[in-house]
């Protein structure tokens, strides 16, 4: 199981990481709208730019954390469940904007994997 869990973390990580540090100026399946990038899927959601920095940052440090709590152990409550946090609002916003649900299916699979992370 601890295998599993560690897979897991490395995962949602890993994934979140990708998304913020080097595909947020690219096109994906996933973003909101009709949105080409991070900035545009933002303003789709009708959300402030600033708003867009404090999300990508807290969502690059809690995927840190997740990682790192695989040998700091301490810090894996705090990264999952804010995670699964964010993550409830990036499903919330794909759903203000009647995004199809193919586009909240990340987010929402990151949500439940973080919720499995935290509460196992």
């Amino acid at each position: 199981m601890e295998f599993v869990m560690i897979a897991l973390k490395l995962i949602v990580g890993l994934s979140i990481l990708n998304v913020w540090l080097v595909r947020s100026k690219k096109s994906t399946a996933w973003r909101g709208g009709d949105a080409n990038d991070i900035k545009e899927e933002f303003k789709n959601y009708g959300l402030p730019i600033w708003f867009m920095y404090a999300v990508g940052t807290a969502k690059v440090v809690l995927a840190i954390l997740l990682i790192a709590s695989i040998y700091y152990p301490q810090v894996e409550a705090v990264a999952a469940f804010g995670i699964a946090f964010l993550m409830l609002g990036a499903v919330s916003m794909h759903i203000k904007i009647s995004d199809p649900l193919k586009k909240s299916l990340p987010a929402f699979t990151f949500l439940v994997l973080s919720l499995v992370i935290g509460l196992l």
